[in-house]
Parts: structure tokens; sequence; C-alpha cells
């Protein structure tokens, strides 16, 4: 016997994508333009501070974060958004993939008005949050982020009985996979939106380091512009794509005191922190930016590069923000195989970010690229895929 909520689940993007591919043999070197997992460098430096901090392994790590990471966590938030924050009301988290997970643990109540609760989700859409969504007994309900809503879910679109439910609403901006970015106006109708039903914002920002000329605006500022109690909205970043350290397994949640009282009661029973010795590294990667306009320029000359080969294609729209490409496709599993079995390129059928609603999957007719790979071996790969779908 196992829980019908998860053993029913489909199979997950990565599963999906060897099963398809690996049957075959790559038609060329191979390009992995697949995962989002950084190639760039990392700071020089967190070797050293590694080093420096290696005997505090045989140490339990501070739960919420030590307090020097903490504070570096309000000294970058400060200095990006230009607003002022506590350490009570931030969180150190073991990749922000748990924090997306475990808010919903921590703060969705287990009914709403007598009712099954909501959680409501962009599709596509980063697969965690549905799991989120039935975790905590909730009814997932998937809004299309697509070209005619901009990339960005119209939740507003909603009707009012199922609003009136939602506990939590999901949104991602820069948004995986299109990149677009919600900006103040979006941000400010989402508030007054969640105010009128009593619901959560969960705003996962773990791209908003990469983009191409405005830093893009975060709910922590639309907190602020708008005025709304801060216990609304709850706020997630990474060093994955900030730092290039995936693998560092690094992130942070800020939100109201409240919210992040909660979280930690959870996480001190359930959660797993993050050792002290990387404590110590994140600590200093926050405190670092020089690294991250260097990353930026270095995404910047790729996205340059994907623009001048797609230059012609009606059907290319250069993103915001992030580093992905999602680029429309008669059908993404068959562009996808053509790609790998003919020249050895590897892309996600955007079919595996989405779920279909009503017969439509609005993932279906994309393929994701992933700008990650060195900018040669990117510009090959984007050269190939031009040249094989679109002439």
């Amino acid at each position: 016997m196992y829980p019908e909520r998860f053993s029913n689940l489909p199979a997950y993007a990565w599963p999906r994508l060897r099963a398809l591919l690996d049957v075959h043999e790559p038609g060329g070197d191979p390009i992995n333009m697949t995962i989002g997992e950084p190639q760039h460098a990392f700071p020089d430096f967190v070797a050293d501070v590694l080093a420096k901090s290696v005997g505090e392994f045989n140490k339990y790590p501070v739960n919420e974060g030590a307090p020097e990471l903490l504070a570096a966590i309000c000294g970058w938030i400060t200095r990006r958004y230009s607003i002022d924050v506590t350490p009570d009301r931030v969180m150190a988290l073991n990749g922000t993939r748990e924090g997306l997970y475990n808010a919903a643990m921590a703060l969705a109540p287990e009914t709403k008005k007598g009712q099954k609760p909501v959680v409501l989700l962009p599709n596509p859409f980063y697969q965690v949050y549905a799991i989120a969504a039935l975790s905590v007994n909730a009814d997932p309900v998937l809004v299309p982020a697509t070209a005619e809503t901009g990339h960005l879910p119209d939740y507003a679109s909603l009707p009012d009985d199922v609003l009136d439910r939602t506990t939590i609403c999901y949104i991602c901006s820069p948004a995986n996979p299109q990149g677009a970015v919600a900006d103040k106006a979006y941000w400010a109708d989402l508030i007054r939106l969640a105010e009128k039903h009593d619901f959560k914002i969960f705003a996962d920002e773990c791209y908003s380091e990469i983009y191409r000329d405005t830093p893009p605006t975060g709910a922590l500022e639309a907190v602020v512009d708008t005025g709304c109690d801060p216990e609304r909205v709850v706020v997630f970043h990474s060093l994955s794509k900030r730092s290039n350290l995936a693998g560092l397994r690094s992130g942070f949640v800020a939100s109201g005191p409240k919210n992040i009282k909660e979280m930690r009661q959870l996480r001190s029973y359930a959660g797993a922190p993050l050792p002290m010795p990387l404590q110590r590294v994140a600590a200093a990667v926050w405190n670092d930016e020089d690294h991250v306009v260097e990353n930026r320029r270095l995404y910047a000359e790729k996205f340059d590069d994907a623009d001048r080969i797609f230059e012609g294609v009606n059907s290319y729209s250069s993103p915001e923000a992030g580093f992905f490409l999602w680029l429309p496709v008669e059908d993404g599993e068959a562009a996808s195989l053509k790609l790998w079995r003919e020249d050895g390129v590897r892309v996600l059928p955007g079919a595996y970010l989405s779920r279909p609603i009503d017969g439509v999957d609005p993932g279906q007719g994309y393929i994701r690229v992933a700008l990650v790979a060195p900018k040669e071996q990117t510009r090959r790969g984007l050269t190939i895929i031009r040249d094989r779908l679109y002439t």
C-alpha cells in the first residue's frame, strides 16, 4: 500500500527524457542543453572559505542559519532592493526546493472556509509546486502561462469560488522556463488579489540575478510599494543560478516574522540545515557581487548569440531573464528526439514541465534550451537547432 497522491504521479522530467533519448545513439558529439545546471566558474574564494571552516563539519549546524549568514542575506536584500529586512524575517535553506516544499507544509491550513483548500500553480511550472500542493491535501489548480498571458499566469481570471478556497499561489519570476518577468503592476495586482481572497504568495525568484538589462522587480519590493502585510508574501532565493553553486544547496526564504517562525518550528523537527562550513561559504558569496556581474555578462553574450542565430525566425522570442530559451516547435518530443539522433544536441520537451488541462498542454509545442554550456558549445548547439528545426 502506497499513498496514491504520490505513487500515481507521472514520471519526473529527467527519467522521461532518458527513456526518450538514451535508447538511441547521439548523431554527433553530445551537447547537453537540458538541465539548468550552471557551468560558469563559481567565485575563487569559495575553496579558501571552505578550507578554513572545514573543522566545523564536526558540529551540528544552526537550524535557521548562522547569525553571520542571516546578516549576509539581509545585507544582500538591502543592497539589491533598497529595503531593510531583519534576521527574524529570513531563514537559510538547504536549497530552495526544500523551502518551496516545506513552506507549504508549515503555512498551508488544513481547510479554508470549511472546504478543501486550493493551491494555484503556473503551467508550465517547477514540479515541486505540485508535490507541495498534494502534500498539504490541497487541490492543485494549474493556470496557463502562455504567450497570450505574457508567459505569466492570470490568476485573476479564476472564478471567485476557486480563489476563495485558495491558500497559496506559486509564481516564478523570472519564469522558468519562459524567462518572463513580473513587473510592478503585475505584483501589485497579484497582491491585491491575494488580499481580497486571503491567500499567500510564494514567489520563486531563483533566476532574479540573471537578466538582460534591468534588474527584475522583486516581491519584497512589491510588499513595500503596496504597503501590504509582509506575511502575505513568501520569497525564495538561491545561490545555484546567481553564483553557479548548484551543489552547495544554499538559498533563503524571506517573509514576515510570523511565517518565518512557523517555518523554523517545522524545520527544527523535519528539516535538513546546511552544514556549518557551507553556511560560511554561503555568507561569503552573498557578500560578494563582482562574480555575479561577471556571470551575468557571460549569459548576456550567449543571449546575444541566440538573438543573432535566430534572427529572422518569426516564432523566436528573446527572453527577458533567466538562462533558458523557450522555443516553439510542432511537437516537443519529436523535435528533441530529432536533435539527439541527428546531431547529439540534448534539449528538454516542454511538455515534461507542464500538465494537460482539459486536453490542452501549454508545454506541448515547445522545447526548453538551457544556455549553460561553454560559449562556443552553446553557439554550436543553437546553430544546429536553428538549421534542423527552423530552415
